[in-house]
């Protein structure tokens, strides 16, 4: 008998979350609520009328970023049976489909958590804990991209309009000053906010222990894995992080070179390669492998993708058996 009878399928936006309860193969019933604790309280109450008992129900979505944050609080706060999912693998599984909506969206998310109900994964850090670090994690992104924007916007006059190059750097000065401050101050309450937590803490240390892998990069890991929950092997996180490529052959026939797939989580990596050009750098190990296979004639890119899978095979090592990671010197 299978663990779970009831599966709900939930497509979230900004405003509203549709929801859909698995019939069979051909049906499920549909509504939408408000995206907020008043509609996530009716859903509860609806499902509660159709039948859905809490301890029995696989609820499934797919993880879109902080529009979840205030269904999954209040449904982990009710001891429901959560699994945020990667949109990528929900699309996988769904074959060829015609025509999307919020409502057929559901539908398939339900039929999803019905067909692969043993590969379920449900939450077990603290939700809470992930999503101040995930709030953190943007808003120093968006602080980021605003000095940068300014020092961008002020430097395009410099040789054209060079007394009016001065007036804006002037100007600019406190602007960009204060910018690197909130930054300062948003990193130290996220490093605050990982020592807080003993379990993310111990993840968070194992990522970090591998050469090369920095503070942000291991807490962007931590948020979109579910704190390495999300994935059964370094090689699904490879595939989600951009990093493996994949042949596109039939028979004889090439098309194309390999090429890693478009739904690939583009900030891991473009943040995994900065890790590998720092790998190259201070990993002994390491660098032997990049500059062997670069006197070998391989390209350069090639051979620092191959550094990035091999920074994803040893972080999950160090997470799967709560070890830091020991470089090893090369002779």
């Amino acid at each position: 008998m299978d663990k779970f009878t009831q599966f709900i399928g939930i497509d979230i936006s900004k405003d509203y979350f549709d929801v859909a309860i698995y019939v069979d193969a051909n049906s499920c019933k549909h509504n939408q609520f408000e995206n907020t604790k008043t509609g996530v309280d009716q859903f509860m109450k609806w499902m509660k009328s159709e039948g859905c008992c809490v301890e029995e129900t696989l609820i499934c979505m797919e993880h879109t970023g902080i529009y979840k944050n205030i269904l999954v609080d209040i449904l982990l706060s009710k001891n429901c049976n959560l699994w945020v999912e990667m949109a990528y693998r929900i699309i996988r599984s769904s074959g060829i489909q015609r025509g999307k909506n919020d409502k057929i969206d559901s539908k398939r998310i339900a039929l999803y958590a019905k067909k692969n109900q043993e590969e379920a994964k449900l939450f077990k850090v603290s939700k809470a804990v992930l999503n101040k670090i995930q709030a953190l994690l943007g808003q120093r992104e968006m602080s980021i991209a605003h000095k940068t924007a300014i020092e961008v916007r002020t430097n395009e006059f410099k040789g054209f309009n060079d007394e009016l190059h001065k007036v804006l750097s002037k100007n600019d000065k406190a602007i960009i000053k204060a910018l690197e401050n909130a930054i300062k101050v948003i990193e130290e309450q996220l490093n605050t906010l990982i020592r807080e937590n003993q379990e993310v803490s111990e993840i968070f240390d194992c990522v970090i222990s591998v050469r090369g892998v920095g503070d942000i990069t291991a807490m962007f890991l931590i948020c979109y894995t579910n704190a390495f929950t999300s994935f059964e092997d370094s090689r699904q996180l490879a595939s989600y992080c951009g990093v493996v490529p994949f042949e596109y052959t039939s028979g004889k026939s090439v098309r194309g070179k390999a090429k890693v797939h478009f739904m690939a989580n583009k900030k891991l990596k473009k943040l995994l390669h900065l890790c590998a050009l720092s790998a190259v750098r201070w990993d002994p190990e390491i660098r032997a492998y990049y500059e062997r296979k670069v006197g070998e004639g391989k390209h350069k890119m090639l051979v620092l993708n191959n550094v990035r899978n091999k920074l994803v095979q040893r972080i999950c090592s160090c997470v799967r058996n709560k070890k830091a990671y020991e470089v090893r010197q090369v002779a």
